[in-house]
């Protein structure tokens, strides 16, 4: 395994101590808030640095006295390097893991948009099942889920529905929710019991603030209607609907769930959060030959996991990973065994990026 970088580490830490005694000296309250931020980001690095950098002067220690010749002693050193080895080895991973590139969308909330795909009335109760699973997951993150705008599907389900999804590190964990989602099973309203394929797909857009994207009076059209029937028990019949057109993306918004003053707001949260996406594939499309280390390849026409009821089993594509234990995967309680090992591989393969460079 190649060594720690020594001179980022100093650097870390020379910064670290440097805030650390400009929080000591009572900083203007804005400078504070700013300091304490960069504070609590590199605080979570360099505290395993720390224990790390201790971790190897006791290795010293012991290998020194593995050469004692008092042989008690001698034992005793050589039974601490056996367990500082394996020690330190797990602590430079997770060091070289803390050091790589972080994604700048990563703490952001989420806005989750799911749409029923081919497949009729089975594919939008797929992707109710599919929103269900989300806000399970997210209760069990201590996340807050709010439906935002919803389109009831005919038998049940939804044909689209989107959703909000707050918390710490809620971005970081399902942006690799993106994608086409396959489900395998028999429906409910199929008497000779054929398999059928249906699908949904899932979009986990980063929640961004209006400094994040530039949106233009001029650059947008804003229309009020009435809203219909289209999106079922969630949709009033007031003329409060909005409908907000990005002019440049031609990307459409509407919401009409609430007031005509709240449905405006709503609506350009998600312009705005999918204007972002949509630069960030923009910018990751030119970077695609340096960043080889991206699993899969975003692209939202790729079939990224198979739900196979016959079978209970749940295979993501993207990693070669299937898990017996659908059951608990769509109820959300097994999701994270997904999402976690994705996070793994994604690391893995930074890391080796990374070496090779």
């Amino acid at each position: 395994m190649p060594s720690l970088p020594e001179d980022k580490l100093a650097q870390l830490e020379k910064r670290f101590d440097s805030l650390e005694a400009a929080l000591a000296a009572g900083p203007a309250a804005d400078a504070f808030v700013r300091l304490s931020k960069e504070y609590a980001e590199l605080e979570p690095v360099v505290r395993p640095i720390s224990a790390w950098r201790r971790a190897v002067e006791e290795l010293r220690s012991a290998e020194e006295l593995a050469g004692s010749p008092d042989k008690d002693m001698a034992e005793m050193a050589a039974a601490e390097i056996g367990e500082l080895r394996p020690k330190i080895a797990e602590m430079e991973q997770n060091i070289r893991i803390l050091l790589l590139p972080k994604d700048a969308a990563d703490e952001k909330n989420v806005i989750l948009e799911v749409r029923a795909g081919t497949g009729g009335d089975e594919a939008a109760l797929f992707a109710g099942d599919l929103l269900r699973m989300y806000q399970r997951y997210a209760d069990l993150q201590g996340w807050k889920f709010s439906i935002m705008e919803a389109s009831d599907g005919d038998a049940g389900g939804y044909k689209e529905v989107i959703a909000n999804i707050s918390g710490k590190g809620a971005y970081a964990r399902l942006k690799y929710e993106s994608g086409v989602h396959r489900v395998q099973r028999v429906p409910e309203t199929e008497a000779s019991g054929r398999i059928h394929t249906s699908a949904a797909t899932v979009a986990v857009l980063p929640e961004v603030e209006e400094i994040d994207v530039d949106i233009k009076p001029e650059d947008i059209r804003i229309d009020t209607m009435r809203s219909s029937g289209a999106g079922g028990q969630h949709v009033n019949t007031t003329d409060s609907a909005v409908r907000i057109t990005h002019i440049p993306t031609g990307i459409v918004v509407v919401s009409g769930m609430k007031s005509q003053h709240q449905n405006r707001a709503q609506a350009m949260t998600v312009l705005r959060a999918r204007l972002y996406e949509t630069q960030r594939e923009a910018r990751d499309t030119a970077r695609a030959d340096a960043r080889r280390e991206q699993v899969g390849s975003g692209d939202r026409s790729e079939r990224i996991r198979t739900y196979n009821f016959p079978q209970g089993r749940v295979t993501d594509h993207r990693i070669n990973l299937t898990l017996y234990k659908l059951d608990k995967v769509i109820a959300g309680d097994a999701l994270d065994e997904l999402i976690q090992a994705l996070i793994t591989e994604n690391q893995a393969a930074q890391l080796a990026a990374m070496d090779g460079a």
